[in-house]
């Protein structure tokens, strides 16, 4: 070549096998930003003034070797399978096993429901997760009045065992692995699990899969919460107990990050506040009486796929090494499986437009691919009709075979980590962790999650984070397309999936029929029991499963815990 930066530089930009010096790399870098970057920009100026992440972070123009200076390949990176597991859980990854399938679903009642799963499992999917509406969420049966119009809608409804044994019908539970969403009523929902394995021959120490019982998202950014923190976190190390020694392959908590990111958080608050949360629950467990390596290496976590694609395999390569250290150096976890960081993702709910909904399937690829190539290890697609409804089943055969797409056409699984090495992804990864961190010490000078959630200090951060990036849409500083931009007129979708309004009117009419066929002297008994484990000390899932059994329903049985508990008001924060 004959421009003059590369004669003076050329020695400098070419590294030798041992590597080119920070220095010579640093003014070989000066010497082509003078002379050949800062020409094209004037003669074209670059789209934006400033190019940044999520989180705020400057994008250079160019990463090299400079951005990672620091950086110590054994310490930091390492090996798959190995602390701090940066480029993975598993020493072979999607070579050995490709992640789970697992697609959420759940609406109407438990027969429309088993439907929906019976359909995904013949065409492929290979895990369940288990959407429930919002009267099961809060508690509250279909009869309630408070349920009035809710119910069925934005997930299953379900009330009683009876309802769980038809969910669950012709789906093998020694051999499926299910995923529930569900947090408040957590124990009665894992209760019912427990009890139709055993209708089917299942014992619980065969029983695989994962509840989420995340509460203090719920009081940062979801909202789903019925009692106060103090018997919540009581709950939840209950939970822990009770799964260690009895459901031993069960994941006994799914720490969200997915709702917080839902809610407007940037990438690095992501990591940050989901960890926060997770180093509550490890220290309420220890707290109550656990050992760290007892219950450490089921603990799940699930992270949302934006659509930023470098940032987000950033993003969960940074969370899976934080993790590690914060379990390896502040808690002295001995087992290496405690330092992992095992993590479901769902493509961003949020970032779904109505507009043009299918160009919501160019955007799902783009996040999975993030998610595979960031080393997930279950990985939900969401279906391009979900601004405007629940998904129709050719929305979801899209949404699944998307997956399939990736797994077995795009050769991303076919080796460890793809993209380590990449001096933007490397640069990135630090840059988040550092972030997290710095979030993760402000919260515990403030005396941890809890008390950060009570000062509005998390939801404050979020809600600026949000407002941020919607003023960004608005000002076209951020183009969304067929949004803000490339928009068209055009008609609405037809075919959309509707809930049957008789649903609810079925759904009450099968409590009554069960409220009169039930041994009521049973459920008396077995909710007084519940009561007494409430006001003393004794892990209450073992009254709850005998409730269950009686087919006491999850009103019933969370009406008895709000009476004992009191409920939770959130605090509004401006």
């Amino acid at each position: 070549p004959s421009c003059s930066w590369w004669s003076r530089a050329e020695a400098m930009a070419v590294p030798k096998r041992n590597g080119a010096s920070a220095a010579r790399i640093r003014a070989a870098r000066e010497a082509w930003d003078r002379e050949v970057l800062q020409p094209a920009v004037a003669k074209s100026p670059e789209r934006r003034k400033r190019f940044e992440s999520t989180s705020g972070e400057e994008i250079p123009p160019l990463y090299t070797p400079e951005h990672l200076e620091d950086q110590d390949y054994l310490r930091d990176l390492g090996f798959p399978g190995s602390y701090p597991f940066t480029r993975g859980v598993q020493p072979t990854m999607y070579r050995g096993r490709l992640w789970t399938m697992r697609q959420y679903a759940g609406f109407g009642d438990a027969r429309e429901s088993n439907k929906r799963y019976r359909y995904l499992l013949d065409h492929g999917q290979t895990g369940l997760s288990v959407a429930f509406d919002l009267p099961t969420q809060m508690g509250y049966d279909s009869d309630s009045p408070i349920a009035g119009g809710e119910v069925g809608k934005v997930g299953v409804a379900i009330d009683s065992l009876e309802d769980m044994e038809v969910l669950f019908d012709r789906i093998p539970l020694g051999k499926v692995s299910t995923s529930m969403t569900i947090n408040s009523t957590a124990a009665v929902l894992l209760a019912m699990y427990v009890a139709v394995g055993e209708k089917q021959g299942v014992s619980a120490d065969r029983l695989n899969g994962t509840i989420q019982n995340d509460i203090l998202k719920e009081y940062i950014a979801r909202g789903t919460y019925i009692f106060p923190p103090g018997p919540s976190m009581r709950g939840i190390t209950d939970i822990f107990a009770f799964c260690k020694d009895l459901v031993p392959r069960w994941n006994t908590i799914s720490i969200s990050g997915y709702h917080i990111r839902e809610a407007g958080s940037t990438a690095a608050q992501e990591i940050a506040f989901t960890l926060a949360n997770g180093i509550a629950y490890v220290q309420a467990a220890i707290s109550a009486g656990m050992t760290v390596d007892s219950f450490a290496s089921r603990l799940a976590f699930f992270f949302n796929a934006h659509n930023a694609f470098l940032e987000e395999v950033a993003k969960y390569r940074a969370a899976r090494r934080l993790w590690a250290k914060i379990m390896k150096e502040r808690f002295k976890a001995k087992d290496p499986r405690s330092w992992m960081l095992r993590f479901h993702t769902q493509t961003a709910g949020s970032s779904l437009t109505a507009q043009q909904p299918d160009n919501n399937v160019v955007r799902v690829t783009i996040q999975a691919l993030a998610a595979v190539m960031g080393g997930t290890q279950s990985l939900h697609t969401n279906s391009r009709d979900e601004a405007l409804s629940l998904p129709t089943e050719d929305s979801v055969r899209i949404a699944l075979r998307t997956q399939q797409v990736i797994a077995h056409e795009s050769g991303a699984g076919d080796t460890v980590d793809p993209l380590a090495g990449s001096y933007c992804i490397e640069a990135l990864t630090s840059s988040l962790e550092r972030q997290a961190e710095e979030y993760i010490v402000k919260i515990d000078r403030m005396g941890g999650v809890i008390r950060a959630i009570d000062a509005g200090f998390i939801q404050k951060e979020i809600q600026d984070a949000a407002y941020r990036y919607q003023l960004e849409i608005e000002r076209k500083d951020r183009i969304i397309v067929g949004l803000n931009e490339f928009a068209i007129r055009e008609e609405r979708p037809d075919k959309l999936l509707t809930v049957d309004p008789r649903i609810e009117k079925n759904q009450r009419k099968r409590l009554a029929d069960l409220r009169r066929k039930r041994d009521g002297r049973a459920v008396s008994a077995a909710l007084v029991s519940l009561e007494k484990a409430c006001r003393g000390k004794e892990n209450v899932m073992p009254p709850i499963l005998s409730a269950v059994k009686a087919y006491a329903t999850i009103g019933e049985i969370s009406d008895v815990m709000r009476g004992v508990f009191g409920t939770y008001r959130g605090k509004v924060t401006l």
